[in-house]
């Protein structure tokens, strides 16, 4: 039931289509995973509404499917 690097980096760019994200599975039991996104569509955000904008764009499966994400975010220098 665990979601892979790529479906999480997928689902991102899906709504986040200029970001630039990578991931790294933080345990290697595909459950745990740390995230860096940087996309312009963060501008003039809160961190807390960036990281709102990545967990709507995981559709649901953050604390289903992918137990734990740590997030890094920001907007391009």
């Amino acid at each position: 039931m665990a979601m892979d690097a790529g479906e999480i980096a997928r689902l991102i760019k899906q709504s986040l289509p200029d970001a630039k994200v990578t991931i790294r599975d933080l345990a290697g039991d595909g459950d745990h995973y740390a995230a860096e996104v940087v996309s312009e569509s963060f501008r003039g955000k809160t961190r807390v509404q960036q990281h709102q904008m990545v967990y709507e764009a995981l559709k649901g499966n953050m604390g289903g499917a992918l137990h734990a994400l740590a997030l890094q975010t920001s907007a391009p220098d």
